[in-house]
């Protein structure tokens, strides 16, 4: 005959294995980041309209934990002098962080990065680039580094980053500096940005020496949006934490001059 207290134990151990089991699923349940890439041209879509509550709508939809921002304006005149860091971010429900690279109609001109996640540090770093003459236009370049806390405790460092535009050399040194800037330890870390170079060219050759390239399978062209012919938007990662999911380029013609390019990443435990 079972006694009272030996019923009252069997109920105990059974509700033990349960809460256990429990645990051990949650444990076990695959965790999702998604990382989208976006030069949004100042805010200026193909039909010369400066809105940003379309791009907003654009990031949104791509239900991001990381957003890399290329061409970003703040207090610029073409654009109503707006802090379009602070705008998107709010729209977008992100924190903001922005990283200059140049002044420009009174304002300032960069990078930024909105993210979901809690930012630990913030560093705003100059790249190479040669300086403008009267026969070549070009512009300072340089990178936004956010340190960010995985939903796991580990620490992601996330890189919003735009290569020149028109000089082959300047893409080459940029490419290196990152490597030497962003590839020297261990630390979990994503790079997104606008390269300004196809696949298999020099800058992407030399990236991967260092990252592995979350691009799709058919390489889809990222620009010009209204009819893409050239894949120059890109996400790169490194360590052993993060396995890429899936990765494209989303069709969107209008918002701004280039897609936005979404990778999605399965975040390994330690």
């Amino acid at each position: 005959m079972q006694t009272p207290q030996y019923l009252w134990l069997r109920v105990l151990v059974a509700l033990a294995a349960t809460l256990l089991g429990s645990l051990v699923s949650v444990a076990e349940e695959p965790r999702t980041l998604r990382v989208l890439c976006y030069n949004i041209h100042y805010g200026q879509g193909n039909d010369g309209e400066y809105n940003l509550q379309r791009l907003a709508d654009v990031i949104k939809a791509a239900k991001p934990d990381l957003v890399a921002l290329q061409e970003v304006d703040v207090g610029v005149k073409r654009s109503g002098r707006l802090h379009e860091v602070k705008i998107l971010g709010e729209l977008t429900n992100l924190k903001s962080h922005f990283g200059p690279t140049q002044h420009y109609e009174g304002g300032l001109f960069g990078n930024a990065v909105l993210t979901n996640l809690p930012v630990e540090n913030v560093l705003i770093q100059p790249l190479p680039y040669t300086e403008a003459t009267p026969e070549v236009t070009t512009y300072p370049r340089g990178a936004i580094s956010v340190i960010v806390t995985l939903p796991n405790g580990e620490h992601l460092n996330f890189i919003s980053t735009h290569f020149q535009h028109n000089v082959e050399a300047d893409r080459v040194a940029e490419a290196k500096a990152i490597n030497q800037l962003f590839a020297v330890d261990n630390m979990t870390t994503i790079l997104a940005g606008d390269m300004n170079a196809v696949p298999g060219s020099e800058p992407i050759r030399i990236l991967e020496e260092n990252w592995k390239n979350a691009i799709d399978p058919a390489a889809a062209p990222s620009a010009p949006s209204a009819n893409p012919r050239s894949r120059i938007d890109y996400v790169f990662h490194r360590g052993d934490s993060l396995k890429m999911i899936s990765s494209e380029v989303i069709a969107e013609p209008m918002a701004s001059d280039h897609c936005p390019v979404l990778a999605v990443f399965e975040v390994r435990s330690k």
